[in-house]
């Protein structure tokens, strides 16, 4: 059933280090997808971040990316340098995060070693926006305020979000501190190219909170799709009966862009070819956007001999009309029939190719949830299928899926599709090693 997959690279798990050999591995990766359900689901011990700010005006920007943290469960503790404090108010940050904002390193309430204290708390620190003055001040190991003792002092990850003007960044002494900090193992988002304070135009520009907050959530995630091409569909298809009426469904495409954000985060190369969404693309992913069956067929086609996975979300229309008018028909009080056609069968299309990708489909049945799906994975000899009730799940933010493969089914309970994806996407990047490795 699991056709040949291409090679890729793929950073090794703790659970691969306890998968025994051949004999037991079914067992075992039921228990792997059991562990990983009740880690990612349950969300027992949401990660601290310590979010470091410095004297730049990009500075106003740390005031959402600490409320888009604190939304995705993340306990959020600020500290600020004083020149920070000129920017953006500790009030402000201190109602946003919940927590007393850190600018004096002589606290009373941290008996004089906040630097200490904090970074043992904190899973990650992250500088937002980071000066090139702190850029240097990290490079050289300077400590002569809060913050940079404080990450001087750290035994956690540091991930830092440059912020300047464009010919501070391009200077050599701020390229040459970027390099000794990425040498060191600091993660470094950013920068963008965009419009400056100073009113010029180029490199400098701190990444925007949504981007950062993604970054920062990537960061986290286990990179188990490390090297993997990812192909999927998601969304409706439209199919016009004439120049303002057509065919479509309700599909929002939250699951289908929740999977692309996921299996980003995951370390894939994603290419997410969308119908029609109200939707952003993630950060990071690649949106290739089409309108009817046929175009996202062809858009599914070009790209597929590249693809190590294909994930099939979207919702395309069964059918179009056979000929469509050009022209709006006019009402009338005459009956009105319009000829269909199918359209062609993605999934079924890719998953019949002679070295295809490992391909995964989703069903959206109204009855018989279970009966149907299971014919579907069989009739298209996919190794993996998701599920789910079609009227509880369609625009809806949250969503129950079942999985089928080979070893049985898998009941994911309700949660919001983010979650759901990354937890699909753990279960799907064991499947996939197991089907490289048979």
């Amino acid at each position: 059933m699991l056709r040949r997959q291409k090679n890729c690279r793929h950073e090794t798990h703790p659970l691969e280090n306890e998968v025994p050999r051949e004999g037991h591995y079914l067992a075992a990766l039921a228990q792997c997808f059991l562990v990983n359900m009740r880690a990612i689901m349950k969300q027992e011990n949401p990660k601290r971040i310590l979010l470091g700010i410095t004297g730049g005006i990009a500075a106003y920007k740390a005031a959402e990316l600490v409320r888009l943290l604190a939304k995705q469960g993340y306990a959020v503790q600020v500290a600020m340098t004083q020149a920070a404090t000129q920017f953006i108010t500790p009030t402000t940050l201190q109602a946003l995060s919940g927590h007393p904002v850190l600018t004096d390193q002589w606290d009373a309430a941290a008996n004089g070693m906040a630097h200490i204290e904090s970074g043992r708390a904190a899973d990650a620190i992250v500088i937002a926006p980071a000066t090139a003055d702190f850029l240097a001040k990290l490079a050289h190991g300077l400590a002569d305020d809060l913050l940079s003792t404080l990450c001087l002092a750290r035994d956690c990850p540091l991930l830092v979000a440059p912020a300047m003007n464009t010919q501070m960044w391009a200077n050599p002494a701020t390229q040459r501190n970027l390099a000794q900090l990425a040498a060191d193992g600091v993660s470094i988002l950013g920068p963008a190219s965009g419009e400056l304070a100073c009113g010029e135009t180029g490199m400098g520009r701190m990444l925007e909170a949504t981007e950062l907050a993604a970054g920062i959530v990537a960061h986290f995630q286990p990179k188990l799709l490390a090297g993997v091409n990812l192909l999927m569909t998601a969304g409706p298809t439209y199919e016009a009966i004439d120049a303002v009426r057509g065919i479509t469904n309700r599909s929002s495409g939250k699951m289908g862009y929740a999977i692309a954000q996921a299996a980003r985060e995951m370390g894939a190369t994603v290419t997410l070819v969308s119908g029609p969404v109200a939707l952003t693309a993630p950060v990071g992913v690649e949106r290739i956007p089409v309108e009817t069956a046929l175009e996202m067929a062809d858009a599914v086609n070009r790209r597929a001999a590249r693809a190590d996975i294909f994930i099939g979300v979207a919702a395309v229309a069964d059918y179009r009309p056979a000929t469509p008018n050009e022209q709006k028909i006019k009402k009338s009080d005459a009956p009105l029939s319009v000829a269909l056609i199918p359209n062609p069968d993605i999934l079924a299309s890719i998953a019949s190719l002679p070295n295809a990708p490992f391909c995964v489909g989703f069903a959206a049945e109204s009855e018989k949830l279970h009966e149907y799906a299971q014919a579907k994975r069989r009739a298209k000899r996919l190794p993996l299928l998701a599920a789910n009730l079609a009227q509880t799940a369609i625009g809806a933010d949250d969503n129950e899926l079942i999985l089928f493969d080979d070893d049985g089914e898998h009941l994911l309970p309700r949660a919001d599709k983010l979650t759901l994806a990354r937890v699909l996407l753990a279960h799907l990047a064991r499947l996939y090693r197991k089907g490289r490795l048979a």
